[in-house]
């Protein structure tokens, strides 16, 4: 989260499964109720008891940058106990796109994990160890990037502990405790024997949370009280100072029912300080000060069925977000984002209120979901090209500021089954946001996008075609590039075989089947080369118990 350029510290090829939370219960995670959380689940503590050692082990391999990917995952009892482990490696040179290389977009990967539980009627306690190391490129050879690009050398240590106690009375669950301790290490070469930027963190987070059942009006929620300390260092030609920083949050989310309205609500209350060491230089004379935060959001959601087929739902939520370090301390070229970056010590809280309404219909047949949202910020933290150039590094200058923003749009989803064996499904999503004071558009906001999908599924056989279609997008902020629309067509095709207690999953994707040259509106690689070309993947999954 230091960065959103930053290439993702998760392996997705081991998760569970991945949940998308929105309306209040996002307040359990983090206080920005604008939007929703991802949630990636992964029992690495396990909290069942398996029936006997199991797992799942696959590959894949794909065409694009010649990549591949292989990875184990498994568990095993002994007695109350149970230990898994997962080891995964990924390698891909760089891409291909319909008019060239996009070179230096190779990549790396070494993933590697280890936990323990011990389940009793009481419930589990356990501890896991992580480590992620990816070795990536990042293009270049175009304005505001380094000539050659950049080398990133990233990994990442994490050690989770965590336990879960049954409480099982009248009003109350569980109660669980969770601790982590995290190691980031981030480097940016120039070359070789050059490092542009290279920072360190060391982080420290817990929790404890309550699930409770009925008390009084309230049928089911949690409730908690979490902290994280983080110690931000930084070096290479980059001025931004060491700094300590400290939250603490405690936080509700809970459902009831009044008539024929279902309820959740949700609170979040949070106080953060910031200590930079202002003994490190800095390139411009301003002193740098101690910040300190309290910020609060609250969410309110309800949905009234007319029937079993038709529902009708409202979100109203205020938001709120504490600056990061970055926003606020920065100073400094920041190469694999083609920017130098300087932040804003002034920055106050991010603020905003937001509404949803969402309407649901469902039958045996049909699925549609449409959701109308509009969110007005009173303050929104952005970080903004100024059209200056560094001298030094000839990168263009981005400033972080603070200013009166709003967004609205559309989201749908719509899913019809057709004749006995065929889906077709329909996404689509619409964003508007601009400057409240000039009406101006914001910078890197998407354009209208439509997913289309045909499935056919009869048994273990699956097999699809889709075409994922853009508009262009010519509201754009100063100093940034407009991108034209487009048509993607992909197509699938799946089967999974049992022979006693195996299940093979064999899959051949291809994507971008008629190696359509396109731009993708939000990444800055956008002025020299188009997203990847055409691809094929085939991958094999084999899961045993």
């Amino acid at each position: 989260a230091t960065s959103p350029d930053h290439a993702v510290s998760v392996e997705p090829f081991t998760i569970d499964r991945i949940e998308v939370i929105r309306g209040p219960k996002v307040l359990l995670k983090n206080s920005t109720t604008m939007g929703g959380v991802v949630n990636i689940i992964r029992d690495e503590i396990p909290k069942e008891i398996p029936g006997s050692f199991s797992g799942n082990a696959g590959f894949y391999g794909e065409s694009v940058n010649s990549g591949y990917l292989g990875g184990i995952v498994a568990q095993l009892p002994i007695g109350k106990f149970v230990l898994r482990g997962e080891a995964t490696k990924r390698r891909a040179d760089d891409l291909r796109t319909p008019i060239g290389i996009l070179v230096n977009s190779d990549i790396a990967t070494d993933n590697y994990s280890a936990g323990i539980s011990f389940i009793g009627h009481w419930g589990f306690t356990g501890m896991s160890i992580r480590e992620f190391k990816s070795d990536y490129g990042v293009p270049g050879g175009f304005v505001g990037a380094h000539p050659n690009g950049v080398d990133i050398s990233m990994l990442k240590r994490q050690i989770n502990g965590k336990i879960n106690y049954q409480i099982n009375s009248e009003s109350f669950e569980n109660i669980e405790f969770q601790l982590s301790r995290d190691y980031y290490k981030h480097t940016e070469y120039e070359r070789a024997d050059i490092i542009g930027a290279q920072f360190v963190i060391y982080n420290l987070r817990g929790s404890l949370d309550i699930a409770n059942k009925k008390i009084g009006f309230l049928d089911f929620g949690t409730s908690g009280i979490s902290f994280e300390a983080r110690d931000f260092n930084i070096g290479g030609y980059v001025f931004t100072p060491p700094t300590k920083s400290l939250k603490l949050s405690g936080y509700s989310f809970q459902t009831f029912e009044l008539t024929d309205f279902s309820f959740e609500t949700g609170f979040r209350m949070s106080y953060d300080e910031f200590h930079p060491d202002d003994s490190n230089p800095s390139t411009n004379d301003e002193v740098i000060i101690d910040r300190k935060f309290f910020s609060y959001s609250l969410s309110l959601s309800t949905l009234y069925s007319i029937n079993k087929t038709i529902s009708f739902g409202i979100n109203i939520n205020k938001t709120s977000r504490v600056p990061t370090i970055e926003e606020l301390y920065s100073e400094g070229p920041h190469l694999a984002a083609y920017s130098y970056e300087v932040g804003n010590q002034n920055l106050e809280s991010e603020s905003g209120f937001g509404a949803e309404l969402f309407s649901y219909f469902k039958t045996e047949d049909i699925f549609l979901m449409i959701t109308f949202f509009r969110n007005d910020f009173s303050y929104f933290i952005i970080p903004r090209n100024t059209g200056k150039i560094n001298s030094q590094t000839l990168l263009p200058i981005y400033q972080t500021e603070g200013v009166s923003a709003v967004f609205y749009g559309v989201e749908s989803y719509l899913e019809l089954k057709l004749l006995e064996y065929f889906t077709f499904s329909n996404t689509l999503s619409f964003t508007y946001g601009n400057f409240n004071e000039s009406g101006n558009p914001l910078p890197q906001i998407p354009p209208l996008k439509n997913i289309i999908q045909l499935k056919y599924l009869n048994g273990n056989f699956i097999t699809g075609i889709s075409t994922e279609i853009a508009a262009d997008q010519n509201r754009v902020d100063l100093f940034e590039t407009t991108t034209a629309g487009y048509a993607v067509f992909s197509a699938f095709i799946q089967y999974s075989i049992e022979t006693g207690s195996l299940i093979h999953n064999i899959s051949l994707n291809g994507d971008n089947l008629f190696n359509k040259e396109y731009r993708n509106h939000l990444s800055r690689v956008k002025v020299i080369m188009p997203e990847a070309g055409i691809n094929f993947k085939l991958s094999y999954r084999l899961y045993f118990w």
